[in-house]
């Protein structure tokens, strides 16, 4: 077993929090990384998006730009075994280069020919695929980059990164389609992605003890995932925590995305009042993680998470019985502060709760619950909302978000959980 002294690239990371993180140029290198992939990530599916439009029918489009979430969310656990037994830090460079050159293999297919849709179907399985061993990969890096009483602000500073791609992706990816159609978007995306692979590999990274102890090489890769999701189960915070994210992330997806467009259309607010609503969400997760990121140290941290949850059901309850435009903007950013503070305390704790042989199987697991799981609320919103309107349908989602807080509440061990000092 590693002594959790050793580390991937022969440079130190210390172990106890001498430069904050928001300071700390190993930090700065690996928001750096995240950032670039992220802004290559939203490119990426903008470019994919168009693509299809112009090679299929709006059915066939909608399959195509739907179709990587199939293999990411069937295959994240393995990507989490993966993870935990070859260590995140390779697999991360690893599976981010494999993403590059499969983008701008794409790109270069498309310069030189039209091959339809069956290459972009292709792209996507093959990306998602990636995605669900990347992901997990980045989940377990935080922990092996700061010391613990870092984690909080690290999760802030990635919340930021999130933002920003969020922001910014879209208008490259625009502009890329404009000036030299989807294969210079493609490109884009590509380069994107390269930039953040040097910048892994500059990133020292520890291994922490613990580390490889509980994915034995002659194991069975079922038998690792099997003992990764009986260490949640039987984990006195980890297990409420799960649950919580879940009900939370139920609650919120549904009515954050297709209910506000029905919500808008139904105000008669157009598209420039959801675009308002949605900018107001995303102020209000940014200065969350703007927060945690000045602040980093979060007392009393299952308590915030929810205290957090439960006025964040409220809002998203009242959102459906706001007239004015401006109230459902103060209402949205009032949910993205408290569900972007919520989100980030969740992560930190899972990064500070999980022991370091399992993080990439945590993570995995989360990352199931919220891109697997979560999603499917969408259609079950719109459906719901022909039948019963906007009201109860944001009614009802603000029950299961707010049972979240409750679970945080009722669950002893998750409620006086504590972040590290």
């Amino acid at each position: 077993m590693p002594d959790g002294s050793a580390v991937t690239d022969g440079s130190a990371v210390p172990e106890g929090s001498v430069v904050p993180a928001h300071r700390d140029g190993n930090v700065l290198r690996w928001v750096a990384a995240y950032t670039a992939s992220m802004v290559g990530d939203t490119v990426f599916f903008l470019a994919l998006s168009w693509a299809a439009v112009q090679h299929g029918s709006p059915a066939e489009a909608g399959v195509v730009t739907a179709v990587s979430a199939v293999p990411r969310a069937l295959l994240m656990l393995g990507g989490g075994v993966v993870a935990d037994r070859f260590g995140p830090r390779r697999v991360v460079i690893g599976s981010d280069a494999v993403r590059c050159v499969t983008v701008l293999a794409v790109a270069a297919v498309l310069f030189a020919a039209d091959p339809g849709l069956w290459l972009l179907a292709l792209l996507a399985v093959v990306f998602g695929t990636v995605d669900a061993v990347f992901m997990p990969a980045v989940g377990a890096l935080p922990a092996r980059i700061t010391a613990k009483d870092q984690l909080a602000r690290v999760q802030g500073m990635r919340g930021l990164a999130v933002r920003f791609a969020a922001v910014v992706g879209a208008p490259l990816g625009g502009l890329g389609v404009a000036v030299g159609g989807s294969a210079a978007a493609f490109t884009l995306a590509g380069v994107l992605i390269a930039v953040s692979v040097p910048l892994l590999v500059s990133v020292r990274m520890r291994e922490l003890p613990g580390d490889g102890a509980t994915t034995a090489r002659d194991g069975t890769a079922w038998r690792d995932l099997r003992a990764g999701l009986g260490y949640i189960r039987r984990h006195r915070v980890l297990a409420p925590l799960m649950v919580a994210i879940a009900l939370g992330d139920l609650g919120f997806v549904g009515p954050l995305n297709v209910g506000l467009t029905l919500l808008a259309e139904e105000r008669g607010w157009g598209a420039s009042g959801m675009g308002w609503t949605l900018a107001g969400f995303g102020t209000g997760a940014g200065i969350a993680a703007l927060l945690l990121t000045v602040r980093g140290r979060v007392p009393h941290a299952g308590l915030v998470v929810a205290g957090a949850i439960v006025p964040g059901a409220a809002a998203i309850g009242a959102l459906a019985h706001v007239p004015a435009l401006a109230g459902a903007v103060g209402i949205a950013v009032l949910v993205g502060l408290l569900t972007g503070l919520s989100g980030a305390v969740c992560g930190a704790l899972l990064q500070t709760q999980a022991d370091p042989a399992y993080l990439g199987r945590v993570t995995a697991v989360a990352g199931i619950v919220s891109l697997g799981i979560a999603p499917l609320s969408m259609p079950v919103s719109a459906a719901a909302i022909g039948v019963w309107g906007t009201g109860p349908v944001f009614a009802v989602s603000a029950v299961v978000c707010g049972l979240g807080g409750l679970v945080a509440l009722c669950a002893p061990h998750l409620r006086r959980a504590e972040l590290p000092a």
